[in-house]
C-alpha cells in the first residue's frame, strides 16, 4: 500500500485537532483526563507532523518529535474510514524506515492501554517497557541495516 507523508502546516491544524479529538475523547473521558485544544495545538506547533495521503485523500496525520537517542510516535490517527485496510501497518513501517535513516536506536510511542491499536504496535515488534496508569509506553530497537559484503 502506498501512504504518501505531506508535510502538514498550521492550515492542516484544526483537522488533525479534530481527528485526534474525536479518536481520543472516549479514552479521555473513560480515563478522567481533561482534553485541552491548547495542549495540542502547543505540541503541533514544535513538532514534525506529517498528513498521511493516498492519492489525493487525506487519511490522518501522524505527528512526531526526536531527542537523541529515539523518534517518536506523539500521535497517530486515522479516519475511521482508513482504519483497519493496512494504512497504520503501512506508517509504522514507515516510521520505522525513518528512524533508521537518521540512525537512532529506538522508536517509540505511548497508547492508552485500552486502546487496540496496541495490539498492532505490538505486531510491528514494539514492547511495553514502563506504564503509566492509562498508559502504556512502548519501544522497539531499530537496527541499521548491515552494508552488504562480498566474500
Amino acid at each position: 500500500m502506498t501512504v504518501r507523508f505531506q508535510p502538514a502546516g498550521e492550515a492542516d491544524l484544526v483537522f488533525a485537532r479534530t481527528l485526534a479529538r474525536r479518536t481520543m475523547m472516549p479514552y479521555y473521558t473513560r480515563h478522567g483526563l481533561l482534553w485541552r485544544d491548547s495542549d495540542f495545538d502547543d505540541g503541533w506547533s514544535w513538532r514534525e507532523n506529517y498528513l498521511l495521503c493516498r492519492d489525493a485523500q487525506v487519511l490522518g496525520f501522524v505527528s512526531l518529535s526526536v531527542d537523541a537517542r529515539a523518534l517518536y510516535i506523539r500521535e497517530l490517527h486515522l479516519l475511521e474510514s482508513a482504519r483497519g485496510q493496512g494504512v497504520g501497518a503501512t506508517v509504522l513501517d514507515r516510521v520505522m524506515a525513518l528512524t533508521v535513516r537518521r540512525q537512532l536506536p529506538l522508536l517509540r510511542l505511548m497508547v492508552f492501554k485500552d486502546n487496540p491499536a496496541q495490539r498492532l504496535y505490538t505486531r510491528k515488534g514494539l514492547q511495553v517497557v514502563g506504564e503509566d496508569p492509562c498508559f502504556w509506553r512502548m519501544e522497539r530497537a531499530v537496527a541499521a541495516p548491515l552494508p552488504l559484503v562480498s566474500l
